[in-house]
């Protein structure tokens, strides 16, 4: 049985099946044959009945003709539905064949050079009579129904008398003709446009979701509450904007580093009516008030706990008060207002024009608490409650609901089930490691990939960090670089795919947040590499289900 491609080939009429089936039947099992080959070059469409490749001679296009087939010393004739029309199947065939090998030997994955190639018309109604010759056509080029039984033979002998000096065709050949044919520089799968697809529907989505604000219009005062992926920190960036573009003077503050670029960068590129008049991290507001710049934060001790959680907060307050009314705000919205000390509010409201009726608006998700804070606005607030998750894929989405503490409808797109590589914990860095070459392999971009740890940070990341902050976080928009990063440092963010290191040996108070917020940080695919017991331990029976552990 000899390669076929397709592997079950519809054909237009009666005789094309016929000589399919003889081709099928003699040829050996190392040759091939194509049916309905198409081929277009630069003077018109071609398209060759059968081209088939025999081992050991070469390769033939054939033009069949059925029916009644004849020629009346002028041109070819045939008698096809009720009338007699002129048929040309000797410059088809040839035409189809010199097409079809300029586009196998212009690809790059031809190896073989000019071998044996030929053209031949197959009648499987007629009979010619053994004197029959044309200039363009000798009785050996046409195979008539008296010579089926002998199809495959003659065709050889056609393509093994060539008088040219041209190789024969090997197994290697007709092995490189079935891969031209197939095409080359194919568009693939590719996760990319999937993603690209998927954010799509979630800019329709989140316009959707937009239409929330439209009823705070007469609210001054709202926390908007919503899980991982229902677009709060979208609606953060659109509730500052309308506000500003209404005149106000609006302040758009987060807590950490990351968030407090993305804000920044997007916030740029906005026309100076909609800008807010501040974006930025909360400490950095009080840089811009004459607070000092304190003691390296990273480094976690009493002195510098106390600093930030207490002793600046205090200052702020102070410098709050001394504001000239033009340097105050009409409104603040806070990002991730969970990560907000009790000690924090009274510096922003402080930095308000009218302490009573001035704008607050929050946007918090109580799961993702992974700070050892527990504060809260001294003020009344409206809620408000996302229940859409519209930024991940279901997969993505469902994996990480038992995290969220309220019911979500997932409305994200469709990707791939979510991967979970165990490991111990000691080894998730190198896992993850691995996972990263996967991932390019399958068609992600270093710009679509971060990993992410939920324990101690990876080499790669503290290598960054070492020429500070503002250069860490630009490597977040290198095109060329995959971004690592800790789960703390990248809420708000978000990736295409993520992969994340859950690589604490012990469970800590806020291990959960850090698992939840690690899981929905990749919009279209996510690898988890960790140890399963801890996972379990950690995120209970329901989350381990839905890993697949």
């Amino acid at each position: 049985m000899p390669a076929t491609q397709p592997a079950n080939p519809r054909f237009a009429n009666g005789a094309e099946k016929q000589v399919w089936r003889a081709l099928v039947d003699q040829l050996g099992d190392d040759d091939f044959v194509a049916a309905g080959q198409r081929v277009t070059d630069h003077l018109k469409d071609h398209e060759a009945d059968f081209v088939v490749a025999i081992e050991g001679a070469g390769i033939v296009c054939i033009e069949v003709k059925g029916g009644e087939v004849w020629h009346d010393g002028r041109s070819w004739r045939q008698f096809r539905g009720g009338r007699e029309v002129d048929i040309d199947p000797v410059r088809q065939a040839r035409d189809a064949c010199y097409a079809l090998r300029s586009f196998v030997e212009s690809d790059p994955r031809w190896k073989k050079g000019r071998v044996r190639w030929d053209h031949v018309v197959v009648l499987p109604n007629t009979e010619l009579s053994p004197d029959f010759a044309l200039p363009d056509c000798p009785r050996w080029k046409v195979v008539d129904r008296t010579q089926l039984g002998q199809l495959v033979s003659l065709l050889g002998d056609v393509l093994k008398q060539q008088k040219l000096n041209r190789p024969l065709l090997g197994w290697v050949g007709i092995e490189q003709l079935e891969t031209a044919l197939s095409g080359r520089g194919l568009p693939q799968r590719d996760v990319v446009s999937r993603a690209i697809a998927n954010e799509d529907a979630v800019d329709i989505l989140t316009a959707n979701q937009a239409t929330i604000l439209d009823a705070t219009k007469l609210l001054n005062r709202v926390e908007v509450r919503g899980g991982a992926g229902s677009g709060k920190t979208l609606l953060a960036l659109e509730q500052a904007r309308r506000l500003s573009r209404a005149g106000n003077r609006v302040a758009l503050i987060c807590y950490s580093h990351g968030l407090a670029s993305y804000l920044e960068r997007l916030t740029d590129g906005w026309s100076r009516r909609e800008r807010p008049a501040y974006v930025g991290e909360f400490h950095a507001l009080g840089l811009q008030w004459g607070a000092p710049v304190g003691p390296d934060e990273s480094v976690r001790n009493s002195d510098t706990v106390r600093f930030w959680e207490h002793d600046l907060p205090l200052q702020m307050a102070e410098l709050a008060a001394t504001l000239d009314v033009k340097n105050r705000f009409d409104a603040v919205v806070i990002d991730e207002a969970q990560d907000f000390a009790d000690s924090w509010w009274e510096p922003i409201l402080a930095s308000l024009r009218d302490h009573e009726i001035g704008g607050i608006y929050l946007f918090s998700d109580e799961g993702q608490r992974v700070f050892d804070r527990q504060g809260s606005p001294p003020v009344q607030l409206v809620p408000l409650v996302l229940d859409h998750n519209i930024r991940n894929t279901r997969q993505i989405a469902d994996a990480f609901t038992p995290l969220v503490g309220q019911r979500m409808r997932l409305l994200g797109g469709e990707g791939p089930d979510v991967t979970f590589v165990p490991s111990a914990a000691t080894d998730a860095l190198d896992a993850a490691d691995d996972q990263i070459d996967k991932l390019m392999d399958v068609g992600w971009r270093p710009e679509d990939i971060a990993l992410l740890t939920t324990g101690s940070r990876h080499p790669e990341q503290v290598s960054r960090q070492t020429e500070g902050h503002e250069s860490y976080w630009a490597s977040f928009w290198d095109n060329e670089q995959v971004f690592y990063g800790h789960v703390l440092g990248f809420k708000g963010l978000e990736r295409r795919a993520v992969v994340v290191a859950v690589n604490e040996t012990t469970i800590h108070v806020r291990s959960r947040e850090r698992l939840y917020v690690g899981l929905s940080r990749a919009r279209d695919q996510l690898v988890v590499c960790g140890d399963p017991a801890f996972v379990r331990d950690v995120g209970g029976h329901e989350l381990a289900s839905k890993l697949g552990l």
